[in-house]
């Protein structure tokens, strides 16, 4: 390193010189901005008018560029999904409560609606039965249930007469009322031999003890395994009145089973009559 004198009595190598002469620049450039500041705040700009006093506007800030995306929330499928559930779940209540038409018919997985517009009927059992369409008229009388905890169904020399599950409601009522018969015994063709040809659309009418008539119409005609009966939807409807006629039907493969399946006309009630 070479020293070199610094005109006050000491020596310093080319570094501290070097040292010496940068720091006395930043200082006069440091003394020099702080005046033309000063000068800024406290004289006029004779080119633009500004006042005294005025500092001069700051330059816009140049827009930061930035590769972030605006985060916004949009519904995804869960949510959207158990909205529409929620909908159509409140729209068959107000329509099973008020009998006013809220959804397309038809739609109740896939099956027909019933008829909108009923009565509701008091308690009388049923006395009698009469398919129009099929040229049936008979008598209807209680039973209850079987040993086996099935419904009893008429005794084989009433074959001719239909057999009401007494522990269903009466026909009119709210809730499905079951009416039972045989399609066919040893002498012969029973009370409901052709309950299989009844059509969606035909009448069944239920005369009544307290002389009143129910009037029901078809909704569909089903035939079921007897091991695999849907039974909460032949029995847990409780919606409106309705009426389920229930025989046996598909092959024969004897025993205490007797017929395979079982035939099932679903109706619901449409109006109602004195005799």
């Amino acid at each position: 390193m070479f020293r070199f004198p610094t005109g006050d009595g000491t020596w310093r190598g080319r570094t501290g010189r070097w040292w010496a002469r940068t720091g006395r620049w930043r200082r006069r450039t440091a003394r020099l901005a702080r005046q033309a500041t000063a000068a800024s705040i406290t004289s006029p700009d004779p080119t633009d008018g500004t006042p005294p006093g005025t500092l001069d506007p700051a330059p816009p800030r140049r827009a930061r560029r930035t590769n972030r995306r605006r985060w916004a929330w949009r519904p995804g499928p869960a949510p959207v999904i158990t909205l529409l559930l929620g909908l159509l779940v409140t729209l068959f209540g107000v329509q099973s409560v008020t009998g006013i038409t809220l959804l397309p018919s038809g739609m109740p997985f896939g099956a027909p609606a019933p008829p909108r517009k009923f009565p509701v009927l008091e308690s009388s059992p049923p006395v009698g039965i009469g398919i129009r369409s099929l040229g049936l008229t008979a008598q209807v009388h209680p039973v209850g249930v079987a040993p086996d905890g099935t419904i009893e169904v008429p005794a084989s020399d009433r074959r001719d007469e239909a057999g009401w599950y007494s522990q269903s409601p009466t026909p009119g009522q709210y809730g499905p009322s079951v009416i039972v018969g045989h399609v066919d015994t040893r002498t012969g063709p029973a009370v409901f031999h052709d309950l299989a040809g009844l059509r969606p659309g035909s009448k069944i009418e239920i005369n009544r003890e307290d002389e009143s008539v129910a009037v029901f119409e078809v909704n569909s005609v089903k035939r079921f395994d007897k091991s695999e009966l849907p039974v909460d939807r032949v029995y847990g409807d409780f919606s409106r009145p309705s009426l389920r006629l229930i025989t046996c039907g598909g092959r024969w493969v004897g025993g205490a089973t007797g017929y395979a399946d079982n035939v099932i006309v679903f109706a619901s009630l449409v109006s109602a009559r004195h005799t």
